[in-house]
């Protein structure tokens, strides 16, 4: 990619998104980050608060990038929630608060984006999803089934905004190695990593570098995929 863009990663103050964001600044590009309350020691990136389960917060936080960097040109869309417990024991609101935060946030996010994107006639929209959208994985239905939806939100806005040269791409990763991870048992932690054929976890930068390459000019012809980067954890599925 030779021209410098507008990125907005959501999520961006730590793990995948902190990752994902800096990247973006290291290779010249204009970088935004949102979160419910953003603090981030980088001064080439702007943070700005945004809750993406309300919709007047998502519009008032589009208002306020637009009028500091303009446009954006390139989603990632990471930020997401968990509430994770077994089905018979999981609430209603458990339930409702995930998808509301990861799939009907995105969708927010995303719609509010592709708005300038489809009068620019370009764009690129990257969803940050899981494994565990396709596998399944025993105490996150409502995690998984928010991650599943982002592959038909992403099929969807693909078919929709092709016309525009604006490609709608999912990236799926399995285990990487983030607080939220470290913060497991070490028994926890080995059991995962052994069942992933590489047998290790990602890095939070390898994710960001696969977002990277589906924002750059060499994967225009991408658009409605799902990639995998999960060190085979998901073969099959």
């Amino acid at each position: 990619m030779t021209s410098k863009k507008n990125v907005l990663v959501t999520g961006g103050n730590r793990g995948i998104g902190l990752a994902t964001a800096t990247l973006f600044a290291d290779l010249g590009h204009r970088v935004v980050i949102t979160a419910r309350a953003p603090e981030i020691d980088d001064d080439r990136i702007l943070a700005v608060a945004c809750d993406q389960s309300d919709s007047d917060e998502v519009d008032k936080a589009f208002q306020t990038i637009e009028s500091e960097i303009g446009p954006i040109e390139i989603l990632i869309a990471n930020a997401g929630i968990t509430r994770d417990q077994l089905m018979l024991r999981m609430t209603d609101q458990d339930f409702a608060d995930v998808i509301n935060v990861n799939l009907t946030g995105t969708y927010r996010i995303a719609r509010r984006a592709a708005k300038k994107m489809v009068r620019a006639r370009w764009g690129r929209l990257i969803f940050l999803s899981s494994v565990v959208g396709l596998s399944g994985s025993a105490g996150q239905v409502n995690y998984a089934a928010s991650k599943a939806g982002l592959v038909g939100l992403a099929r969807s806005l693909a078919r929709e905004l092709g016309s525009r040269s604006i490609t709608a791409n999912v990236i799926s990763p399995g285990p990487v190695d983030t607080d939220m991870f470290r913060e497991l048992t070490d028994e926890q932690q080995s059991m995962i990593t052994k069942a992933v054929p590489l047998g290790r976890t990602a890095t939070t930068v390898e994710i960001a570098s696969l977002a990277a390459f589906l924002a750059s000019d060499a994967a225009a012809y991408i658009t409605g995929s799902i990639i995998p980067i999960d060190g085979g954890l998901g073969m099959g599925h």
